[in-house]
């Protein structure tokens, strides 16, 4: 086989491939095979036509066409990754020349396909990140305090006007011109949380019960949605929380403490991992804010495009230009972020290994509700494995690179992230941990189908799913 590369736009390229006769020997021979095995000709028994009757009694275009069909996926794939090629989407395939008999000519194709562009990313250890302290105040302390004791709390009732964040027990009466047409009576509502009607809030701001109040609102529900009505409330009832106070009784209700300090201690702490572990999210935003900066390139438009138009036919919205050009802003962004992550993932030489895919798939079952072995079934069966692969190496880049950039809080602090990225000596020790795990685990799952299976064939056969580079949305469909 033979190829070229042409490239026609910066995120597009030509590949011309040429694959001689003798190379697709194989695959004629199972097209002879298969094709013979589904006709009748007479004298020859279905499978056993020689290739000389098949090509005289149905002729050679036939043969050549599924044969070439069968191969062209497999050379378009050798070609790219001979050219160090990453497809991004499908190829637009032409077929140039096709062998005209079983002894002269040979395949020539050409694929124009959107590719990822080649970026340039700074050195990692010239990146310095800055992030917000970590520091947890004393009224950050007793905000999370007041939120526990809102949880233990109780309702009572209030001679006073109604204010925001007291309950209210309600009626309510909408009309339109006069004539009622919506009502509820006996109804609870939290003033402040506008979850009901606009305007209410300020409505039964003041009142105490047995008062009432009209607004003008537009109603949410019923025959009547969207129209302008007029809305009397009556607070029937007000009611105000009643918060425990903080001390040792307390503690020992809400919490495992004995005393008021220990779960103040508790919650200065929880609050200080909370704000540790934000420093790495916004450490890693920052990171990729950096390399954005710093790397110039397109993105393939067809790629932005394709998953736009997905995007909005899934809403209905195809003919919303206003909305089109926000996700298309919002693609274009998504895209860019993650050939940079490729990027640096092959930068960093990232691989994914078996467990770690295994342990995100049954991450992500779990997110999904679905049993971990139904969920790494359907993933397989929809072609997902690799882009399963690619968030995982994407994740595993964030990390190392975290590791080689400094990274300070705003009062100048170096900070030490491996309690939650880890390090490369612990890396290798959980991977080697791991894949003695995972092989122990396949032996014995294999052992197990073998028994189960003795009795039937005297055969037994091991799946192990093994995740590929390749992206079977830039292959090419024939």
């Amino acid at each position: 086989m033979k190829s070229t590369v042409e490239t026609l736009e910066p995120t597009k390229v030509k590949l011309s491939v040429e694959v001689d006769l003798d190379e697709l020997k194989p695959a004629l021979d199972k097209a002879y095979s298969e094709i013979g095995s589904q006709v009748t000709i007479p004298g020859f028994r279905k499978g056993k036509v020689p290739a000389a009757i098949l090509n005289q009694r149905i002729g050679f275009g036939p043969i050549i066409e599924q044969a070439v069909n069968e191969v062209l996926p497999e050379y378009y794939g050798k070609a790219a990754t001979e050219n160090n090629l990453r497809p991004m989407a499908q190829p637009e395939v032409e077929v140039i020349e096709i062998p005209t008999s079983p002894s002269e000519g040979k395949l020539v194709f050409t694929a124009e396909v959107a590719v990822r562009p080649e970026v340039e990313l700074p050195d990692l250890h010239n990146l310095e990140l800055t992030v917000d302290d970590a520091v947890v105040t004393d009224d950050e302390v007793a905000a999370n305090l007041d939120a526990l004791r809102e949880r233990f709390s109780t309702l009572v009732g209030t001679d006073r006007p109604a204010r925001d964040g007291d309950f209210v027990v309600l009626d309510l009466v909408a009309k339109i011109n006069d004539a009622e047409v919506d009502s509820v009576s006996g109804v609870s509502y939290q003033i402040g949380t506008n979850t009901m009607l606009d305007g209410l809030d300020e409505a039964l701001t003041g009142l105490s019960a047995g008062e009432s109040s009209t607004f003008r609102t537009k109603l949410v529900g019923g025959e009547h949605a969207g129209e302008d009505a007029d809305v009397t409330v009556t607070a029937t009832g007000v009611k105000e929380r009643e918060l425990p106070p903080i001390d040792d009784d307390f503690a020992e209700m809400a919490s495992e403490f004995e005393t008021v300090d220990e779960l103040r201690d508790d919650v200065r702490k929880q609050l200080a991992e909370v704000k540790a572990s934000r420093q790495v999210m916004d450490a890693q935003a920052k990171l990729l804010s950096k390399l954005n900066d710093a790397a110039h390139f397109d993105v393939p438009a067809v790629v932005v495009e394709r998953a736009v138009n997905g995007h909005l036919e899934q809403e209905n919205r195809l003919d919303d230009d206003e909305h089109r050009a926000q996700v298309t802003a919002d693609a274009t962004k998504g895209l860019r972020d993650q050939i940079i992550m490729d990027t640096l993932a092959e930068k960093l030489g990232i691989k994914v290994s078996q467990p770690e895919l295994v342990d995100y798939l049954i991450s992500l079952s779990q997110q999904y509700g679905m049993e971990p072995q139904e969920f790494i079934s359907a993933v397989g069966q929809s072609g997902q494995i690799p882009a399963m692969v690619a968030d995982v190496a994407r994740s595993k880049a964030a990390a190392h690179a975290l590791r080689e950039v400094t990274v300070k809080d705003t009062s100048g602090n170096t900070l030490d992230l491996t309690k939650f990225i880890g390090s490369a000596e612990s890396d290798a020790e959980q991977a080697a941990i791991e894949q003695q795990l995972f092989e122990q685990a396949a032996a014995m799952n294999q052992q197990a189908e073998m028994n189960t299976m003795a009795g039937e064939s005297g055969e037994g056969t091991g799946e192990e799913l093994a995740p590929s580079a390749a992206d079977p949305a830039a292959l090419p469909e024939f």
